[in-house]
């Protein structure tokens, strides 16, 4: 169960902040009776934490940290933000996380902006005096993580994002977390009244190494309120926006396929929440993908030109149907041991059965039985591909993050921990490091991106291949388009994997 701590004081009368009421939301709740109702699931009896004596809070927090047994999920009493937001960042992958919101850039700079303007290698730390939505921006933010972060007191070099509040520190994390605090609360002098709780256990995580990713609102809504007024102009922003669009777009996986993008995914999650408002749940659509699947291994039996058509079509279903049993786990959130490895065995029984329905069907139209040489190697080759890709995720997880450069908590800048990092890119970007970093930037550019998704031969690509050559040729077509491009495929794959293990 995570654990959640409140930064605040609980509801009280309608002046208090947690008090006021959202009027344009359903049952004009409290800011406080909203969000305590939302993370009732997370924890029934979260912690509650007053900010006003800076160090009192950080010791008390260090004892929730200490106590807790699972992930920590700190919010801000004040806090008016959407459900989606809050499974989001408590489901992600990071160990530490935190939502933030960055300053603007300029599109461009006049000509007295350029001049004083000086690359981020060359410029001096300062003290951030500028806010946003009511926070000091003390934070450096990069691509993937905060970078660096400052107090009124400690410089930080060329800051552009405030931490907003909600922060996710998974249970690794809290030990440190603990003495970080603690040593924090003897370090008050270096703290200004301005200064937000918050911003302060970040700078206390990064200093100490620990990454600390970020997050931005996308379209989904959070904000901190303290006045009716802001409470108001909350409520009504958050109820013109579309959260269960959101949560919908969030149920399709990022990373998929160029097919599956492109031909599955841009409409298969609204049959996603057909069935999930149904009642369907992701097994028993699975269920439906594998009648697909074993209909068009019947179909590709025959051998006949319009049943080969229509086991093209089937084969096509089953792999949307097999996209929709994800999306609907992840629009439903029912997730389970028992649907995640029937989703990842039945993929296998569904292209193997076709595979032996193919060749059946080569077989009984007279072509003869050599067809099963070449079945027998596609279901070959893809088993060593499935057994290289268990065995490099299982090894992957035991291999320990990459440290980060430390800083004392007392430093008056962040120039020393930014001098270690260039020096660890530095190093990072040397031999098959580098070789790798190149090649991973190079997937900026969106041919060189869909290339590097399809030369892996997803599974979407492969039952693309399967539907589109039975239908139009043959199955000897099939099979050596199978090999061919899973070849291909497993020896790019391969060599990816020995460089990075190398690295």
């Amino acid at each position: 169960m995570t654990r959640v701590v409140l930064l605040g004081s609980s509801p009280g009368p309608d002046t208090a902040p947690t008090g006021l009421r959202l009027a344009a939301l359903p049952g004009n709740p409290t800011v406080g009776e909203r969000l305590r109702g939302q993370i009732l699931s997370l924890d029934p009896q979260p912690a509650t934490i007053e900010p006003h004596d800076v160090a009192a809070a950080l010791r008390a927090l260090a004892d929730v940290a200490e106590s807790a047994t699972d992930n920590l999920f700190i919010i801000p009493a004040n806090s008016v933000i959407h459900d989606e937001l809050i499974y989001q960042i408590t489901k992600a992958k990071r160990g530490a996380i935190a939502l933030i919101a960055k300053e603007p850039r300029p599109d461009t700079l006049d000509e007295e902006a350029q001049e004083d303007s000086v690359p981020i290698d060359e410029a001096d730390p300062e003290i951030g005096d500028r806010t946003l939505e009511g926070l000091p921006v003390r934070a450096r933010a990069g691509k993937s993580r905060i970078v660096s972060v400052g107090t009124a007191r400690i410089a930080v070099t060329r800051p552009n994002a405030a931490l907003l509040g909600p922060l996710h520190i998974k249970a690794q994390h809290l030990p440190l977390l603990a003495e970080t605090c603690r040593e924090l609360a003897e370090l008050t002098d270096l703290f200004g009244a301005d200064d937000d709780l918050v911003q302060l256990i970040a700078f206390g995580l990064v200093r100490q190494g620990v990454s600390l990713g970020l997050r931005g609102r996308r379209d989904l809504f959070y904000r901190r309120v303290t006045t009716q007024e802001e409470a108001n102009e909350a409520g009504t922003e958050m109820a013109g926006m579309n959260e269960d669009r959101a949560r919908l777009d969030n149920a399709v996986k990022g990373a998929d396929g160029f097919f599956t993008t492109f031909f599955v995914s841009t409409y298969s999650r609204f049959i996603a929440r057909w069935a999930a408002r149904r009642g369907l749940t992701p097994n028993q659509v699975t269920l439906i993908s594998i009648v697909f699947g074993i209909a068009a291994a019947a179909c590709f039996a025959t051998g006949e030109r319009p049943w080969m058509i229509a086991g093209g079509v089937l084969i096509y279903f089953a792999f949307v149907f097999d996209c929709v049993d994800g999306q609907v786990a992840r629009y439903a959130r029912k997730f389970g041991v028992l649907g995640a490895w029937l989703d990842a065995t039945f993929d296998r029984f569904k292209e193997y059965v076709v595979f032996a329905g193919l060749a059946i069907g080569w077989v009984v139209s007279g072509n003869g039985d050599d067809i099963w040489i070449l079945a027998l190697a596609a279901i070959g080759l893809q088993s060593i591909r499935h057994l290289l890709d268990f065995s490099f995720g299982i090894s992957n997880r035991r291999k320990p993050p990459a440290k980060l450069p430390t800083l004392a908590l007392a430093s008056p800048d962040d120039r020393p921990l930014r001098k270690d990092l260039e020096k660890r890119k530095i190093e990072r970007n040397q031999g098959i490091r580098g070789l790798l970093k190149m090649w991973t930037k190079a997937g900026r550019y969106r041919v060189v991106h869909w290339a590097r998704k399809m030369v892996v031969f997803p599974i979407g690509e492969r039952f693309a291949a399967i539907a589109i050559t039975a239908a139009l040729f043959d199955a000897r077509v099939t099979f050596i388009t199978l090999v061919a491009w899973g070849t291909v495929a497993a020896a790019y794959t391969l060599t990816g994997r020995l460089m990075r293990s190398l690295a």
